[in-house]
């Protein structure tokens, strides 16, 4: 029974070694500028009760260094005071644009039919997505998105990162989860095989949502407006990144681990529904995390009552987690969230048995509220 864990074990380090190999794809990449010109953007932000987010964050939208654009807010049903406000606004800047989706007992809000309203609605070809709770990092958002965009490339994958802040592991958690994730879609789109972005930064041809029928094929799963879209279709030759700190958008985290919780609980549901490559490439991922952690603690104990060579363990263990410094690490700096650094093997451990406990309580039941 030892030796096969021990095998499993050598078998797990191995595979994450792999995915570090994968992760490198990005980790050492450099940004390039495909596309100079001057392109014309419709930048589409789809809200239900989100005023406070909007008196936040929407102005650093609105006043981009950009020459054509114009911003649609849809807001989506709302009950709060969003329209007053929005209307507010567009007294101040003429290239705003509302879509007024009204609540009735039929319908209380959709985020896939908000989009396809936003999307009807755009003037230009060329979209960019983010959401109510998120700001652009800088005033060259918008430019540095663009600047992505060729005759080949249409679909340009960006990073949202969160507002960091001090003294809550709970943030750490947060933003290390969204590192990781970024970390793995932008190397597999380094690699020829991209399969998600984040509506929080992420920007497309209008052509490529009319060719897809726009979200119908997948418009009775409520989560996916964003991942389950580029999975169907993106391809080697249409998608591309950005990832310049100018080009981060920066959205306001969950304070509660409650709140989080539920909030992943409706993003995994999603992956179910990717293709079959991806799924199994992203779970046998988590399968060999989860099988490191578990077998180092398991194997350490053994070692301290003599029954295995400790050193050999060890020196995997710490080969694995050398790799983990050296790649994501570097990864980390790219995108801002060098802090995260020194808690590396704390925070790996931790979401990866938050993930565990989210597979076993989504088994249970689906989340029922978005």
């Amino acid at each position: 029974m030892l030796s096969f864990l021990y095998v499993i074990f050598i078998l797990s380090v191995v595979a994450q070694l792999f995915y570090f190999y994968i992760f490198s794809k990005f980790t050492f990449s450099k940004q390039e500028v495909t596309n100079i010109q001057r392109l014309k953007f419709s930048v589409i932000i789809c809200a239900r009760n989100e005023a406070d987010n909007l008196k936040l964050h929407l102005e650093k939208v609105l006043t981009q260094r950009y020459l054509d654009f114009e911003v649609i807010v849809v807001n989506d049903a709302s009950t709060d005071t969003t329209s007053a406000l929005l209307e507010e606004y567009q007294t101040r800047f003429r290239h705003l644009k509302i879509i007024e989706i009204k609540a009735s007992e039929d319908y209380s809000g959709n985020k896939k039919n908000a989009i396809t309203k936003g999307v009807e609605a755009s003037k230009y070809e060329n979209l960019l997505f983010t959401d109510a709770d998120c700001e652009p990092a800088s005033t060259d958002w918008i430019s540095e998105m663009a600047s992505q965009f060729s005759n080949r490339k249409k679909i340009v994958l960006g990073y949202g990162a969160y507002k960091k802040i001090s003294n809550s592991f709970l943030n750490k958690i947060i933003r290390y989860e969204t590192l990781i994730t970024a970390v793995q879609y932008f190397s597999y789109t380094k690699m020829g095989m991209p399969y998600m972005g984040v509506g929080r930064n992420l920007a497309y041809k209008k052509s490529l949502f009319t060719e897809a029928n726009g979200l119908v094929s997948h418009a009775n799963i409520k989560s996916g407006d964003d991942d389950l879209f580029i999975n169907e279709v993106a391809n080697q030759e249409n998608t591309t990144i950005c990832f310049t700190k100018q080009s981060f958008t920066i959205s306001e985290p969950k304070t509660t681990f409650k709140n989080w919780f539920h909030q992943k609980r409706r993003h995994i549901t999603t992956a179910n529904h990717y293709k079959p490559i991806h799924k199994i490439l992203l779970g046998i991922y988590y399968i060999s995390q989860i099988s490191f952690w578990l077998l180092t603690i398991i194997l350490l104990a053994y070692a301290l009552f003599g029954q295995v060579e400790i050193w050999n363990v060890i020196l995997l263990i710490l080969l694995r987690l050398l790799m983990q410094y050296i790649l994501i690490g570097k990864a980390a700096k790219k995108l801002n969230e060098k802090d995260l650094i020194p808690w590396f093997p704390i925070l790996d451990i931790y979401l990866v048995f938050i993930q565990f406990v989210l597979f076993i309580r989504n088994l249970k039941g689906k989340p029922n509220s978005w």
